[in-house]
């Protein structure tokens, strides 16, 4: 299992407090709504506690004077005034617990929206490095689970902490009133039970930290799997599979299991507590009515207050998992939140350009289809697509070199191709020109400027890609065109279409180029796919063309329909190719031979077979096999 992130390494918890707070940040625009819940939290609480209290006259002044005594209405009066103030006080007490809850409800799905944006938000401005370091579920999993984990938190935490707060205290001063001696009883057996919840606790939360960190990587390799399910079968590894899968799994549940033992046992201690204190407090309740130092009445409203004091500890019990849950995930949260950003100190930026009646260089309102870079200081310098390397060292990882004083230039206009073999640094490259990686030493000019002057949206604008992995969206064939320009209009993803040879495909379709795509373009080819992101590329109309094995999954009928539309997208513009079939580099006005991230060749087509070096050697190998 050499998938990264399979290791289950997790960090330690951090300081709870600090996560708590930060928590609590993303409700502050909902004081207000917290003030009232916690109003209404309060007035339930005391009315309950005013609803035991009503137990003693209930018995002592409404049900002892019955007994043995003949009923009539008069005789009932009593007992049934005092019956419905104790249900006006319970339904009130419950409307406003519902009430609190019902808002609560609201808070909670505020706060985990306030949430998701941020973290989306955050992951729009990560680099490329970060999500190479995860699977795609392990950073899913922060929008479910660990998300999930802290709306339970939220929507029952603060209502229950506050409401076993008031109760609590409530409890103890009327237990206090009530018998000195009985309550320290109580207090004894309560602070018995509390030390087993501390005992706990930290075990615990270390457990539900590694708990969440399985679960990720459990989710990340069920998505890497079911997104593999068609490349499982072809290679009859359904078995393989299953039983790495019942690894992950296994662990997974050894940490689940881990994290609820401790958080589960407290529950039952707490409970098995709480009824060793009723049984205590009922012996010596009935010994001191015998003696005559307590009512019937007031004892049933004591052994009610106990039960009520350790029912808020009981329910913090209960919603133990839900808060250390939501802690381990608000911390794996908000590391990916705190994750430094990529970094882009460009100043130069891409405007629209026309020129004035000498014909200098011109800031346009709108689009003109010429750009220039503008440098701070206000001088425009046209965009001619003009590509240089000097000197370039690059590594991944800061270890293995990838490319190594690789120098090369694309003057405006040209064709520059890449070859050499799988590794060798060609798709480096082009993710060097757009900086989604910086590089460690040399220098990248375009157009004469480094490229890390230039501010990364303004440079990727710059550019358009055609990639080998093609992804297409859920929506129409048209949304999925206008993609690469989002203000373009229909006519516009039509011509571009056409410009790819797509538009004979997509008006055979059922809706044409109103038919829905749904799963990565599922009901398409990979040809299809790929002659849609072609579009895509065209639409975009970028000074500079990047196709990463753009036809690497057209076949060679296809690839033939596009070639001229290829050639027309091409037209005036900087390319940069990268190809496994060389026969569609021929044409290139320089081909680049990497091997091991240098560069071993440089030279057209012509000139390279006759050097007969490596080139010619990969040449004549793939004109063999075609």
């Amino acid at each position: 299992m050499s998938r990264r992130g399979r290791n289950f390494n997790y960090e330690k918890p951090e300081n709870i407090n600090a996560t708590l707070r930060r928590l609590l940040t993303y409700v502050s625009d909902k004081m207000l709504l917290i003030g009232l819940v916690l109003v209404l939290v309060m007035s339930s609480s005391v009315l309950s506690i005013y609803a035991v209290k009503l137990v003693e006259p209930i018995i002592n002044e409404g049900i002892i004077p019955l007994i043995g005594k003949e009923i009539t209405s008069e005789s009932l009066a009593v007992f049934v005034r005092l019956l419905v103030i104790l249900g006006i006080v319970s339904l009130l007490s419950a409307l406003f617990e519902y009430i609190s809850a019902k808002i609560m409800v609201r808070v909670t799905n505020n706060t985990l929206n306030r949430i998701r944006n941020e973290l989306f938000s955050k992951m729009q401005k990560l680099p490329l490095s970060y999500f190479d370091r995860y699977t795609h579920g392990e950073l899913m999993a922060h929008y479910t689970s660990d998300v999930g984990v802290i709306r339970e938190a939220i929507s029952q935490g603060i209502t229950t902490f506050l409401s076993s707060i008031i109760t609590i205290v409530g409890v103890f001063i009327m237990m206090l009133s009530y018998s000195v001696m009985m309550t320290l009883v109580v207090m004894a057996l309560l602070g018995l039970t509390f030390l087993v919840i501390l005992l706990f606790a930290k075990k615990s939360m270390n457990n539900f930290k590694a708990q969440q960190a399985t679960i990720a990587v459990l989710n990340g390799y069920m998505e890497e799997m079911m997104n593999g399910q068609k490349v499982v079968k072809v290679f009859v590894h359904e078995n393989r599979v299953r039983d790495e899968f019942f690894a992950v799994n296994e662990k997974a549940r050894k940490a689940s299991t881990k994290a609820n033992i401790y958080a589960g046992i407290v529950g039952p201690i707490s409970n098995n507590m709480s009824h060793v204190n009723y049984a205590v407090c009922s012996i010596l309740g009935a010994y001191l009515c015998i003696i005559g130092r307590m009512n019937v009445g007031r004892l049933a409203s004591f052994l009610m207050y106990s039960r009520n004091i350790s029912h808020p500890l009981s329910r913090v019990t209960q919603n133990f998992n839900a808060l250390i849950s939501a802690i381990a995930g608000a911390e794996r949260i908000f590391k990916a939140i705190d994750t430094k950003e990529e970094i882009d100190e460009g100043k130069v930026t891409l405007v629209p350009l026309t020129f004035d009646l000498d014909n200098s260089l011109l800031q346009a309102e709108q689009r003109t289809g010429l750009w220039a870079w503008k440098k701070p200081d206000g001088e425009l310098v046209r965009l001619r697509g003009d590509v240089r390397f000097i000197d370039v060292d690059f590594s991944y990882d800061g270890k293995k070199q990838v490319l190594n004083n690789v120098s090369f230039y694309a003057k405006p206009g040209q064709k520059i191709a890449f070859v050499g073999a799988t590794g060798a640094g060609k798709t480096t490259i082009t993710n060097l020109i757009n900086r989604f990686y910086d590089i460690q030493a040399g220098q990248i000019l375009y157009d004469g400027i480094d490229v890390r002057e230039i501010e990364k949206d303004s440079l990727r604008r710059s550019l358009s890609f055609v990639l080998q992995d093609t992804h297409l969206f859920t929506g129409t064939v048209m949304d999925n065109i206008r993609y690469g320009k989002l203000d373009a209009t229909d006519e516009q993803c039509i011509k571009a279409a056409r410009l790819a040879n797509a538009n004979e495909f997509i008006e055979m379709l059922p809706e044409g180029y109103n038919t829905v795509l749904t799963g990565d373009g599922a009901n398409l080819s990979q040809g299809q796919r790929q002659l849609l992101s072609i579009a895509r590329a065209a639409v975009a109309d970028a000074p500079v063309l990047v196709l990463d094995e753009a036809t690497s999954s057209i076949d060679t009928r296809t690839e033939k329909l596009i070639e001229e539309g290829m050639d027309n997208l091409m037209a005036g513009r900087t390319v940069f190719v990268i190809a496994h079939r060389l026969s569609t580099v021929r044409n290139s006005n320089a081909i680049v031979v990497l091997d091991n991230g240098e560069i071993i060749e440089r030279g057209s087509h012509s000139s390279l077979l006759k050097q007969r070096g490596q080139y010619y050697k990969l040449y004549t190998g793939q004109f063999e096999l075609d």
